[in-house]
């Protein structure tokens, strides 16, 4: 998936709203935008409208995940008891600090799933690992904790409280070198446990052109998408997110390359340029999320 806008769970009007905004998924929100005395409208509204789509199935719907409150806050059982029966696709755990955390995370998700009938499994992860600073000296920790684990995702805005900066970025509007060893460290969490790493949300809305250049800085470093605050973020998003023509072409050649040398093929080469067994990978990735935009 490319983008993930986030919306409050207790805001119809919002709900409604983000599913014409064209994002891939939809992070329904329990935790930071809902204050505590709305948590429970919340629960019930998000459950009542991923329910409601359920049983639509002539429309196309995106991804609805729910952020729920984090494991410390002792709301994320009630969280899961409300929404797991609605079957949405996945759970976002924020405040995530160690591999552990999503392997108690999973076994609370399987009760509920046992308790709706649902199997055990249907419900993916995704994990904010970042957001405190034992979160991010625990970045290396997601490798084989759950099946269910599907992305790491940093952010800066609670990191920056959990450490008591005053600013995260510096005069040119770019991460301070602590934050940008955050994003960096949710790269290289994210591909050593084997999964998807999704950048945080670019929080200035009206700023198109600088949301744009972060888009592309996240692509160049590996980043499969990227959270979004705004609807209106959504279209830039998915546009620098899905691979150019070009880099879809050049994917399938190679990858075609390697399957005519068969097996055993090591270093190749074409346009006059040597490629071998990672070019294939990173080919593999392009044409995956060509796929997952509904191009290729």
């Amino acid at each position: 998936m490319r983008s993930y806008l986030f919306v409050p769970g207790d805001s119809q009007r919002k709900l409604e709203k983000s599913l014409s905004s064209g994002a891939d998924c939809l992070l329904i929100d329990l935790e930071d935008s809902v204050s505590v005395s709305q948590k429970p409208v919340a629960r019930q509204m998000a459950r009542d409208f991923i329910a409601q789509l359920r049983q639509d199935d002539t429309r196309d719907t995106p991804g609805l995940v729910i952020r729920v409150n984090p494991l410390g806050s002792a709301m994320t059982d009630e969280d899961l008891a409300a929404v797991i029966s609605a079957r949405p696709d996945g759970v976002l755990l924020p405040k995530c600090e160690h591999g552990a955390d999503v392997q108690n995370l999973s076994a609370l998700i399987a009760v509920h799933e046992a308790e709706a009938g649902i199997a055990e499994g249907a419900t993916d992860i995704h994990a904010l690992v970042t957001e405190t600073a034992k979160g991010t000296l625990n970045a290396n920790t997601y490798g084989a904790v759950s099946d269910r684990l599907r992305t790491l995702s940093w952010g800066g805005e609670d990191l920056s409280a959990d450490i008591g900066v005053e600013s995260n970025r510096d005069e040119d509007g770019r991460y301070t070198n602590l934050f940008r060893h955050a994003r960096t460290m949710t790269l290289l969490g994210a591909a050593a446990a084997g999964v998807e790493a999704v950048d945080t949300v670019y929080v200035d809305f009206r700023n198109s052109d600088g949301l744009e250049q972060e888009c592309r800085e996240a692509v160049r470093d590996g980043f499969s998408g990227k959270m979004a605050i705004h609807p209106a973020q959504v279209d830039i998003i998915n546009r620098i997110f899905t691979p150019s023509d070009a880099a879809v072409e050049r994917a399938k050649r190679i990858v075609s390359l390697f399957e005519e040398a068969g097996e055993d093929a090591g270093v190749l080469s074409l346009d006059g340029q040597m490629i071998d067994r990672p070019h294939l990978k990173q080919s593999l990735k392009i044409l995956e999320r060509a796929r997952v935009a509904g191009i290729g």
